[in-house]
């Protein structure tokens, strides 16, 4: 220091040197004169990450609360770094970080949009409950009328079946070990049909659309299926047995035995429905 600076410093000894003029360091330059090198060397210590406002910054942002609300522990310190749950997007200690231990199948993920039902739970839901209520509409409609499977032994089931093979009717040109021997009845509230019953043989091959088309010719029942695109003017085919409504398209050796009884119905809606449309 120079005989002109030491006149104006006096016995202050806090005058002495210079002071840094980042406010967070503060720290004192003794040199009588300034150095390039030992500058360069003081702002590459305060850039160093353990030194410097920013570096207290941003370990003050990164620190925060468990996203579990009974969790008291602070995550984001070098101790204790957070776990962040993709799913629901929060931030969690160690203890919480697995999905069942924060609940996170509960949670709404921060920043989600509000479900507009367009979502596939939503519609998966939503198909459920339609099909939920087609079933109980289609029992009620099933309720009518119409026979009931009597109980018998195997014996009298096989006497039972080898009568219906002599009197039922069918194409004769099929071959024994093709045919299903049916009993085939028309509901007398919407199919009303000129033979109420009938036994008939089928191939195992056909499908049942193709045997509705036959028994409502055999049972001289009006069948505009072909005509008509509305579900109160079709004919379908309903498995006594089985206790559904059979498919167009299911297959005869599939779906029934010989011995069964099916029945023509009209107006009670497809097998299976449309959940789309429904």
């Amino acid at each position: 220091m120079t005989e002109v600076d030491r006149r104006g410093v006096g016995d202050d000894a806090s005058l002495i040197g210079k002071h840094c003029q980042l406010s967070y360091c503060n720290q004192l330059d003794f040199l009588p004169f300034f150095c390039a090198w030992a500058e360069r060397r003081r702002l590459a210590n305060l850039a160093r990450q353990s030194a410097g406002e920013n570096r207290t910054m941003r370990d003050l942002v990164s620190q925060k609360p468990c996203a579990d609300p009974n969790c008291k522990t602070t995550i984001g310190t070098s101790l204790v770094p957070g776990v962040h749950c993709q799913t629901c997007n929060r931030d969690y200690c160690l203890k919480h970080r697995l999905k069942e231990d924060h609940n996170c199948k509960n949670l709404i993920p921060i920043g989600a949009r509000a479900s507009n039902g367009n979502t596939p739970a939503d519609k998966a839901k939503s198909a459920f409950e339609k099909l939920k209520i087609w079933g109980a509409s289609k029992k009620d409609q099933a309720s009518r009328a119409l026979p009931k499977p009597k109980p018998s032994t195997a014996a009298a089931r096989v006497v039972a079946v080898n009568t219906l093979k002599k009197t039922a009717k069918g194409d004769e040109k099929l071959a024994p070990e093709k045919r299903v021997y049916l009993y085939v009845e028309a509901e007398a509230e919407t199919a009303k049909a000129k033979f109420p019953k009938g036994q008939f043989f089928y191939s195992k091959d056909w499908v049942i659309g193709r045997v509705l088309d036959a028994a409502a010719k055999s049972l001289q029942v009006q069948n505009i299926n072909n005509q008509s695109t509305d579900e109160r003017d079709k004919l379908r085919v309903f498995h006594v047995e089985g206790g559904r409504l059979l498919d167009y398209n299911e297959k005869v050796g599939t779906s029934l035995v010989s011995g069964n009884t099916i029945v023509l119905l009209r107006g009670v809606g497809p097998a299976v429905p449309d959940l789309i449309t429904l």
